[in-house]
């Protein structure tokens, strides 16, 4: 298809705030599946953990048709942990699609994608969406949007952006909030015709993409996707792959060099049409391919014709990681009875594996004999990944998260996040006081109808570690709390930590009532009875500092006199079950999260009692996890 008739978009939003719903009535309005297919709601976030979550983890891009139109659309991650994502996303667009939410308004990560769209000079469209929500407020959330782009530093043609309101759950868009249509995304499909430009492309040139998404298949390996910014390409057809790096950590200007070249043959090609990849033999300007050829391909990489190989694209921005942990095989004592224990070997290629394709990730190989340091952008990724893993049947250790600290001109320096939150007045106390202790500083603080304030915040990422769970309870889940990567800013002194110890079991074995009923006197519980347990293993949290080890395998003595009903009336509290980003939060440093298949457990680093004496000795009053038994 010509150049002119191909439209290629983003859609871009603060979590929840709707982009996948909304493509779902963008399927539903171009007819994009025929009628009898059984179309699943959220149909772009296939994963099951994305649906499980409702959130999109990865970008995906999709195709429909309109009018004689090829609309290109790529729906992208909300979460701040994937933001860095969404900026590699807009090298290969025109133009965004800015959704907000008609209640909540602008929000941080609507902040982020929008300032980035805004500095390589897009016209965004904005959509409002949920304007048929009770309390929606779309003049509000409108005038909020306006602001931002001046904020921002928009100029005038861009502040100029066109607007349109709806609902993508129901699937329909108008131009004007008077028109009584409510039943179809005409309008919707006409803006983005008339308001995002065709790709400025030449095909007439030789042959010239940059890769800003990657794919990976066991039998070809890494698949580079991009648009085809000049030229054409046919299956077979020679290329050069070039690889380049930046010098600097700003990734700006020209201080970038070319680091490798390799001469390449395209093997496949495809274009997305609907939700499906379909192999085509040749592709031009403006197109979004995914191609196979070079035996490597990273994120950035030119493919140019011959002629032009020494003029090389720029890099594009890679987001460094901010919070590391440790992944550690598993040398419990119930190793491999509830899935696959791996080795270390295991472990490193299954990370290595997941590198193929999450640029973002970095695997780090200490000279431990046990496990890896892996990095990422932020807990959830992290989390996700390790979830992932246990899915496929393995069985592994976590350690507590750590941000990653740098140092400029001698100064320390460390991850902030910008914090929103949207909280009743009657919590703000709280929310006030526990981001103090945590080294929050307050920047704005708006009153919102029906009691409701929003409060910005910077924060150092650590501060954030373990709070999200806290937070919730605090506010007796009413409050809604996102945050953004900020930058690095000096370090911030030490924070408060975990107040509360950990209940250690000394002994291996089944937990019994009699005993646990004895023990929720003395902290929280986090097992039931005839639950396994081990020497080691944390069974609850302690109701004071520091650990208290204990036998929760304790059995009642058998005496002549015992009563044959006492048994059924022991009572016991539930106990409280971790989820996985629970844990990772909950724990310390000397602690680990042992993830199986069909468990998550809480343990000592070293499970000896004895030897977590000496450690602490040793380390000065806190035990060092790299001397895990």
């Amino acid at each position: 298809m010509q150049a002119e008739k191909i439209r290629n978009l983003a859609i871009v939003a603060h979590i929840d705030h709707g982009k996948t719903t909304l493509i779902d009535s963008i399927f539903r309005a171009a007819q994009t599946f025929s009628a009898h297919t059984q179309v699943a709601e959220r149909v772009m976030d296939s994963g099951a953990i994305e649906r499980e979550r409702g959130i999109t983890i990865r970008s995906k891009p999709c195709t429909v048709e309109w009018g004689g139109y090829l609309i290109n659309i790529i729906d992208t991650p909300g979460h701040a942990d994937f933001s860095g994502e969404v900026e590699r996303i807009l090298s290969t667009v025109d133009s965004v699609i800015l959704i907000v939410d008609a209640n909540e308004g602008p929000m941080p990560q609507t902040r982020y994608v929008l300032q980035h769209a805004l500095s390589i000079g897009m016209k965004p469209l904005v959509f409002i969406n949920k304007v048929d929500r009770e309390g929606a407020d779309p003049n509000g959330a409108l005038n909020k949007t306006f602001d931002l782009f001046f904020e921002l530093g928009a100029t005038d043609e861009q502040a100029d952006f066109p607007v349109l309101y709806g609902s993508g759950l129901a699937g329909w868009a108008v131009k004007d909030l008077s028109d009584p249509r409510r039943d179809n995304m005409d309008d919707l499909f006409q803006a983005i015709i008339d308001y995002v430009p065709a790709p400025n492309v030449d095909p007439d040139k030789p042959f010239l993409m940059q890769v800003s998404t990657l794919a990976w298949n066991e039998y070809v390996g890494r698949i580079g996707c991009g648009k085809i910014l000049q030229g054409h390409i046919r299956k077979g057809d020679p290329f050069v792959r070039v690889s380049t790096k930046w010098n600097t950590t700003d990734h700006t200007g020209t201080d970038w060099t070319t680091t490798g070249q390799e001469n390449a043959r395209v093997v496949q090609l495809w274009v997305t049409r609907g939700l499906e990849r379909v192999e085509v033999d040749e592709v031009g300007a403006g197109d979004i391919v995914w191609l196979t050829g070079p035996t490597e391909i990273d994120i950035g990489d030119t493919f140019a014709a011959e002629a032009i190989a020494d003029r090389p694209l720029k890099p594009l921005s890679i987001e460094e990681p901010t919070v590391s942990m440790f992944f550690l095989v598993n040398t419990g004592p119930f190793a491999g009875r509830e899935g696959q224990a791996v080795t270390l070997r295991q472990l490193k290629a299954r990370l290595q594996r997941e590198m193929h394709v999450n640029v973002s990730l970095r695997m780090e190989d200490l000279g431990r004999p046990d496990g890896v340091k892996v990095s990422g952008r932020g807990e959830l990724q992290l989390s996700i990944l390790i979830e992932e893993m246990r899915r496929e049947g393995m069985e592994f250790c976590v350690s507590k998260p750590e941000v990653i600290m740098e140092t400029r001109d001698g100064v320390k320096m460390e991850p902030y996040e910008l914090v929103t939150v949207d909280v009743p007045d009657e919590y703000q106390g709280i929310v006030f006081e526990k981001m103090s202790q945590r080294k929050g500083k307050v920047k704005n603080v708006v009153n919102q109808d029906r009691g409701l304030l929003r409060i910005e915040i910077e924060i150092p990422t650590r501060g954030l570690i373990g709070y999200r769970g806290e937070f919730l309870t605090d506010t007796r889940g009413l409050g809604i709390m996102s945050s953004c990567f900020s930058g690095y800013a000096p370090w911030a002194g030490d924070l408060v930590t975990r107040s509360r110890g950990s209940l250690v079991s000394l002994d291996t074995g089944e937990a019994t009532a009699y005993q646990l009923e004895n023990l929720q006197e003395r902290g929280t519980l986090f097992i039931s009875p005839l639950e396994p347990v081990y020497n080691g293993m944390i069974v609850g949290e302690n109701s004071r500092p520091g650990d208290m080890p204990c036998n929760p395998t304790k059995r009642k003595q058998q005496t002549n006199h015992r009563s044959a009903t006492k048994e059924l009336t022991t009572k016991l509290d539930v106990p409280r079950r971790m989820s996985l980003e629970k844990a990772m939060e909950w724990i310390e440093v000397d602690e680990l999260v042992e993830v199986t298949p069909q468990s998550i457990r809480l343990r000592k680093a070293i499970l000896d009692e004895l030897e977590r004496r000496k450690a602490t000795r040793r380390a000065g009053g806190e035990s060092d996890p790299s001397n895990r038994k």
